[in-house]
C-alpha cells in the first residue's frame, strides 16, 4: 500500500490510499484519523480495511501532499554510508569513519514532498543528498539484523539537504548543518514494506534542473538498513514513526562546488517509491 497525508485547499489533514494518480480518503475507516504515526503499529490488522476503503477520491494533482509521517519523535541520518560517496567525502576533507556515523536531523526541518526549500541567508553552500528513508513501525530495542525487517513499516524518498559550511566548519557535530528549516523534504507517501521486494537493491536518481547528479542503487551501502537498525536499537528505543535516512550515494555538490542556487528544481526519485521535487527559494529576510 501507499499511504499519503494530504490537504484539499485549506481543509483539514486527511489520510489516503494512493492508487496510481489518485488518492482515496481512508480517514474515518476502522478508527483511522489523520495521523499516520498512530496507525503504524496496526498496519497489518488494518490492511484489508484500508485496501477496501471507498472514501472521497481525488486526483493527486488536486491535493497538497504533506510529509507522510506526522510528528516523528526522531529523524536520524547515517553519514558516508555509500562506498563511492565515502571516497568523495574523503576528497572533500572528511575522514572516512570506521564505524556507523549517525547524526540527528531536527524534526523541525521536515517539509512535504513538493514544498519549497530555502537557501539560507548565511550560506552559499547548499547541497543535496538523495536517500532511502526507512520508517519504523513498532516500538523496539535490541533488534538483531536478522529480525530488523520486521520492525519496518515502510519507505519514503528523502532529500537530506545539507548546508556544507555549517556541517563541516561551523559546528563540531553534523546536527546544525543538517537541520535548517525546510531542509528535510520527505515523501511523496509511505510505501509499506510488503510492496518493496528488496529494499537493498533499489535504483535512486537525483536531478537538478533535469541534469542527473546522483544515479546509484541502494546495494552500494556500506552498512545495509538492517545493520543500521541493529546498531541504533542497541543504543536507543526506536518508536513508531521514527525516520532513518540511510545514506546518500556519490554525486553530491561539495567536491566540485556545484551547490544549489535560488530557482533550482531538485527532483529525487527511488524505484517503486515515487519522487519528490522541490524548488530552491531565498530564505525570507529577518
Amino acid at each position: 500500500m501507499k499511504i499519503a497525508r494530504y490537504r484539499i485547499g485549506s481543509g483539514p489533514v486527511r489520510l489516503g490510499r494512493v492508487d496510481g494518480a489518485r488518492v482515496t480518503e481512508i480517514s474515518g475507516v476502522a478508527g483511522i484519523g489523520a495521523s499516520l504515526k498512530e496507525i503504524l503499529p496496526r498496519l497489518g490488522e488494518l490492511r484489508d480495511q484500508i485496501a477496501d476503503a471507498a472514501g472521497d477520491t481525488h486526483a493527486l494533482s488536486e491535493v497538497t501532499l504533506l510529509a507522510p509521517v506526522d510528528e516523528p519523535q526522531k529523524y536520524l541520518g547515517i553519514g558516508m554510508n555509500y562506498k563511492e560517496h565515502a571516497e568523495e567525502a574523503r576528497q572533500a576533507g572528511i575522514p572516512i569513519p570506521t564505524s556507523q556515523l549517525w547524526f540527528n536531523k531536527q524534526v523541525s526541518c521536515i517539509v512535504g514532498p513538493h514544498a519549497d526549500v530555502e537557501k539560507p541567508i548565511v550560506s552559499d553552500a547548499l547541497d543535496y543528498e538523495i536517500e532511502l528513508a526507512v520508517v519504523i513501525g513498532r516500538r523496539c530495542r535490541h533488534v538483531g539484523a536478522a529480525d530488523a525487517r520486521s520492525v519496518i513499516a515502510g519507505y519514503m524518498v528523502a532529500n537530506d539537504v545539507s548546508v556544507r559550511d555549517w556541517l563541516q566548519k561551523r559546528s563540531p557535530t553534523f546536527t546544525l548543518g543538517k537541520s535548517f528549516d525546510t531542509h528535510g523534504p520527505l515523501g511523496p507517501w509511505l510505501t509499506t514494506d510488503d510492496e518493496v521486494p528488496n529494499p537493498l537493491d533499489l535504483g535512486m536518481r537525483l536531478t537538478v534542473n533535469g541534469e542527473v547528479r546522483q544515479d546509484f542503487r541502494t546495494n552500494d551501502m556500506i552498512y545495509d538498513i538492517y545493520e543500521q537498525i541493529a546498531y541504533l536499537s542497541t543504543v536507543m528505543t526506536l518508536m513508531p514513526g521514527d525516520i532513518l535516512a540511510t545514506g546518500t550515494p556519490a554525486g553530491i555538490g561539495a567536491p566540485t562546488g556545484s551547490f544549489l542556487r535560488v530557482g533550482d528544481v531538485v527532483r529525487a526519485e527511488i524505484e517503486g517509491l515515487g519522487a519528490i521535487e522541490n524548488t530552491i527559494v531565498a530564505e525570507p529576510a529577518v
